[in-house]
């Protein structure tokens, strides 16, 4: 652990930093009987620190035209006065040790030039990082090798093209690698009939070298809402594991069968509605499979899920979340428009086991208003500031301990945002848009209550929405969505102009103000049009007119986040990193528990940008240091 230091200063602090003393918003009560739990009045446990990864410093180097932006990262175990030196070579190329941000801009220096960076504690210089990651066109690409196409029994050609990413260090060396997801061409939506080639999982080193490739095989369909894979250190040994659902014939990466081979559960639609339905732990280093357990909740009737073809019956969702405040847990998920069943489970020496189990069809749930509230994907902080993560799935919340937490009734939606979104109010906040058209057309709660702030008219089936500070001239986060005719504030009142994007986010430029990210581009908004900040070059979006990126986060250099995009022939990831400079020093993002398992759980189904558990933006407090726990 890092030492021990007074916490910074500022106006508040957010969860899980600090604690709330008192429920805050009116009609908590009836929000409370609604989830079919009571209010106490003993204080919170104070939060416990979070196990997270030992990290490297992750230094890039951007060539901006006229020089390298040198950035890297301000780890959570590092001192609060930490400084640092940069060199290009054995030559230290400042003047001074910078101590305000933790990024350098070395004018006139070659694309080439090669940096190491040394903290610098009490004056004392300590060991080079490892050598920066160039980007020396604006981009650095990682190569990689598509599976071979093939053809379906149904007589449809299919190849492959990369999908979603994770990040994690598979092999314990403090770098993060990726886990690629590679979807057939003719991968299906759970309402589309028709039979799909293999979903094939690779886990991928930063410079190309696949580490193993995992093939799901037949029995697991392909499309965005059958494979959700979570990447992250469960067992606290240093590296990361992969999890995912799998069936009889897939193949871990050493190329051991899990079930039986040779059994077809497929019928003439291509739909999976028989057979065995597992939950898989992965070696992040081997592939192999660590543990196999039946798969909570087993299909059983498929009518019981809203239809009898096969449709609402696979709908999956996937995440990470610190049930205990210290440890991390696997969140598995089924359904979303009927009933929904959540089960949270723990990988300990080797092992799976069952931490709990959320059924909207038990005596304890059933009426209580927590079926039909999914959403397309979930989201995971600590929305009580008790020390302990709570899954909010759609427009439910469930607590820590596998209790409904409360319900909103106000149904199932597409995209979902959670953070502290509004500062002038204690805790965080939860930006939802809906797809009833009798119910409004998105709405912000308190997420520790669901009491709901502010909502827009019904709008039918609104399927965008997003929230965060994009303009610096109206405090806290903005939202708005496909239904909205103008830019909604922090209360929900009308700003002016919408942007022109409804989708992903990104800290991209020097302030904390998030731009746009949509497609292959990434603008900044203004009241009076968009400013092109970057387009990407030989790349693709994902996931039809989702255009998404294959993972966009805080994965390297500073708290700034970078986007990763397949490159259009599908032969690498291309990764870009902001040329910008920032005079602003945030600790690494992916030392915030709600942010790391928000990368953890952003290819899951529709996915979203990820969100801290504290406010950046304009105007924003002094950023909190997070108290962690390395291996």
């Amino acid at each position: 652990m890092r030492p021990a230091h007074p916490h910074p200063p500022g106006p508040r602090r957010p969860a899980p930093y600090r604690r709330l003393s008192a429920l805050a918003g009116a009609g908590i009560a009836t929000v409370l009987a609604t989830s079919g739990l009571t209010a106490e009045a003993a204080p919170a446990p104070a939060a416990a620190a979070r196990q997270m990864e030992n990290l490297d410093r992750g230094l890039v180097s951007v060539y901006t035209g006229s020089g390298n932006l040198v950035s890297w990262r301000w780890l959570a175990t590092d001192p609060d006065d930490v400084a640092f030196d940069v060199y290009r070579g054995d030559t230290k190329v400042n003047s001074s040790p910078v101590t305000d941000s933790t990024n350098f801009l070395h004018e006139g220096a070659p694309a080439s030039a090669d940096y190491t960076v040394r903290a610098v504690t009490g004056g004392v210089e300590q060991p080079a990082s490892g050598h920066a990651v160039q980007f020396r066109a604006g981009y650095h690409d990682i190569p990689l090798s598509p599976p071979s196409g093939g053809t379906t029994p149904d007589g449809v050609s299919y190849t492959y093209e990369a999908n979603d990413a994770s990040v994690g260090d598979l092999d314990g060396d403090g770098t993060l690698d990726f886990v690629l997801k590679w979807q057939p061409t003719n991968a299906k939506d759970n309402s589309q009939s028709g039979h799909t080639g293999n979903t094939v999982i690779d886990g991928i080193r930063p410079d190309g070298t696949r580490l193993w490739r995992i093939d799901l095989g037949r029995n697991i369909r392909s499309g965005a809402h059958y494979t959700q894979f979570q990447v992250y250190d469960y067992d606290g040994d240093g590296r990361a594991e992969v999890a995912m659902k799998t069936a009889d014939g897939s193949r871990d990466g050493t190329g051991a069968v899990i079930g039986s081979s040779s059994a077809d559960h497929r019928n003439s639609s291509g739909y999976v509605l028989a057979g065995p339905e597992y939950l898989t732990v992965f070696d992040g280093r081997t592939g192999a499979a660590l543990d196999t357990a039946d798969y909570v909740p087993a299909r059983g009737n498929v009518g019981s899920w809203g239809d009898t073809y096969g449709n609402r019956v696979d709908r999956f969702l996937a995440g990470t979340a610190y049930l205990d405040g210290a440890r991390p847990s696997l969140v598995m998920a089924r359904g979303y428009y009927t009933r929904t069943v959540i089960a949270a489970w723990d990988f300990r020496n080797g092992a799976l086991t069952r931490r709990w189990t959320f059924d909207t069809n038990s005596s304890t749930n059933s009426g209580r208003g927590y079926d039909g509230q999914g959403n397309h994907a979930l989201t995971v902080g600590d929305v009580d500031g008790d020390g302990r993560d709570e899954i909010v799935y759609g427009a439910m919340t469930v607590d820590d301990n596998g209790a409904g937490l409360w319900t909103t009734r106000l149904g199932h939606g597409d995209a979902a945002h959670l953070g502290d979104l509004v500062p002038s109010r204690p805790g965080l906040e939860y930006y939802k848009v809906s797809e009833d058209s009798s119910k409004p057309g998105s709405w912000m709660a308190d997420a520790r209550t669901g009491q709901v702030l502010w909502q827009t008219a019904p709008a039918g089936d609104n399927g965008r929405g997003v929230s965060g500070d994009i303009w610096a001239g109206s405090p806290g986060a903005e939202s708005w969505s496909s239904a909205d005719s103008a830019l909604l504030s922090a209360s929900g009142s009308p700003l002016g102009r919408k942007p022109s994007s409804v989708n992903f986010l990104s800290w991209w430029d020097g302030d904390p103000v998030r731009e746009l990210l949509d497609g292959t581009r990434i603008d900044k908004y203004g009241t009076g049009g968009e400013n092109r900040l970057l387009t990407g070059s030989g790349v693709a979006s994902n996931n039809g007119t989702k255009a998404t990126p294959v993972l966009s986060g805080d994965i390297l250099g500073d708290w700034r986040e970078e986007v990763v995009w397949r490159t259009s022939d599908n032969r690498a990831l291309r990764v870009y990193s902001t040329p910008h400079r920032t005079d602003r020093r945030i600790t690494t993002l992916l030392h915030d528990a709600q942010y790391r398992t928000a990368l953890a759980w952003q290819n899951t189904a529709y996915n979203q940008p990820p969100h801290p558990g504290f406010f950046i933006g304009d105007g924003m407090a002094v950023p909190p240091r997070p108290e962690v726990t390395t291996p």
